[in-house]
């Protein structure tokens, strides 16, 4: 086992990449009992679920955080999610999936795995979200999975709710963070569990229940940078790149939102909150709002 520059543990595999153990992570993390939790987070370590966390510590819930290594090429993002979770004293819980890594390689997010059996890989696309070519990010089935294993940790611990970090901005490239898809697995989840853990077996509760608490699905990127920046979250300490390089590369479609979404937010902030993540290639001068100049320019190194 290895640190990497910034002190995150991760574990090197022979299968094209790289199994990260939540013992890893966070050996010297404090146990949190269950029955310290009221609900379960799906938690990334990305900006997104990462400002969900806060928003849900603000609102006075202490979620149970859940984190998936799923073979991604981004895997650095769990070294974020293990370091936040040992930082906000929550217990977190990371689900190895990287036993159907190959079963779901035909994306640029998983198919690193293909190189490890002599196939050609899928390249990150560079450019917006909104470019067709950002399909090829899309992982078959990844949220109905998770929330999936979330809904039975909930089940399981009679928690009230699943929270999701699923965003408008997401809604043209992926279909699974749709408002009709969420509203369609919270029913098929409580159906599914209707009379166990919190979910009430009454029909006409079964079929009102939100389960399924996603706070951002109506709502762009910049939305949660604003919020980010309101709950004092450290942009910092959030991983968004899906190229998972060393460092944020500033050129792939979630490295490009994050810029965007961080500008505009600290436009409408205008505090004095600086994002000191570290990018190899952010190309401020796409901004036209003076983003580089509220932001360190070492950071763009």
């Amino acid at each position: 086992m290895s640190k990497d520059e910034i002190g995150n543990y991760v574990i090197p595999s022979s299968m094209g990449y790289t199994k990260v153990t939540r013992e890893a992570l966070i050996p010297s993390a404090r146990e949190v009992k269950a029955t310290e939790s009221d609900c379960v987070a799906i938690f990334s370590g990305g900006l997104d679920s990462t400002t969900l966390v806060y928003q849900l510590l603000n609102d006075g819930l202490t979620p149970h955080l859940i984190s998936f290594n799923y073979g991604q090429r981004h895997f650095r993002e769990l070294t974020f999610a293990g370091a936040t979770a040992h930082k906000l004293g929550l217990r977190w819980d990371l689900v190895d999936l990287t036993g159907i890594t190959h079963l779901i390689s035909n994306s640029a997010l998983t198919s690193d795995y293909k190189e490890a059996e002599g196939n050609d890989i899928i390249d990150v696309p560079e450019g917006h979200y909104a470019e067709d070519n950002m399909k090829k990010t899309v992982v078959p089935n990844r949220n109905m999975i998770m929330l999936s294993i979330a809904a039975g940790v909930a089940v399981n611990n009679s928690y009230q709710f699943i929270a999701t970090g699923v965003h408008a901005g997401d809604h043209f490239v992926y279909p699974d963070c749709r408002p009709g898809f969420i509203r369609l697995t919270n029913l098929a989840i409580v159906k599914g569990n209707e009379g166990f853990g919190p979910i009430e077996e009454q029909q006409e509760y079964v079929e009102s229940q939100q389960f399924i608490h996603a706070p951002f699905l109506h709502k762009s990127k910049a939305d949660i940078a604003y919020e980010a920046l309101k709950l004092g979250v450290p942009l910092e300490d959030t991983w968004s790149c899906y190229k998972g390089g060393e460092k944020h590369c500033g050129k792939c479609g979630t490295c490009v939102e994050r810029l965007e979404a961080i500008d505009e937010a600290q436009q409408k902030y205008n505090g004095d909150k600086v994002d000191t993540t570290r990018y190899s290639d952010a190309a401020p001068q796409r901004f036209s709002t003076g983003f580089a100049s509220r932001t360190s320019r070492d950071h763009f190194c």
